[in-house]
C-alpha cells in the first residue's frame, strides 16, 4: 500500500488593477470594514491595507484617470479693482482672482491671473 502523499500547493491567484482598484474602492465606503471586505474576496487584509497605500498615492494603475480634488468655494474677502484691469496694463484676457490650493504637505496661493501651463505644471510636482 503506497501512502505517500504530495502536498497540495495553493495557487496565488493574480488580481488585476482593476480588482485591486474596486477592492480598495468597497473599503473607503461608509462603516466598510477592511478586514471585511478583503474576508470576503479572499485575500489577506494587510494586502488589501498595502493596495490602499498604493490607490492613495495614485500607484494603482489608472493614470488615464483625471484626479480630482476637494474645492471649497469662499466669497472674495479683497475689495474689487476700481480701476480697469486694461488701465493697469493687463491684458484684456486675464482678470483678477486668486487660487488657494491646500494640501498635506504644501500650501499655495496664486493671486491674479494664471499660467495654465505654469500651474498645471506645478501640480504635477506636487503630486509626486
Amino acid at each position: 500500500m503506497d501512502t505517500n502523499t504530495q502536498p497540495v500547493i495553493a495557487k496565488r491567484r493574480y488580481r488585476g488593477l482593476e480588482e485591486k482598484r474596486r477592492i480598495v474602492e468597497e473599503t473607503f465606503a461608509d462603516g466598510a470594514s477592511v478586514a471585511l471586505v478583503a474576508r470576503t474576496h479572499g485575500v489577506n487584509a494587510n494586502l488589501v491595507f498595502n493596495w490602499r497605500k498604493l490607490y492613495q498615492a495614485g500607484r494603482l494603475g489608472g493614470r488615464d484617470r483625471a484626479n480630482l480634488l476637494p474645492v471649497k468655494v469662499t466669497p472674495e474677502s479683497a475689495p474689487r479693482l476700481t480701476t480697469p484691469l486694461r488701465e493697469l496694463g493687463s491684458s484684456p484676457s486675464s482678470s483678477a482672482g486668486a487660487i488657494h490650493i491646500q494640501l498635506k504637505h504644501a500650501q499655495v496661493s496664486i493671486e491674479g491671473s494664471a499660467d495654465p501651463v505654469l500651474l498645471r505644471v506645478l501640480l504635477e510636482c506636487l503630486q509626486r
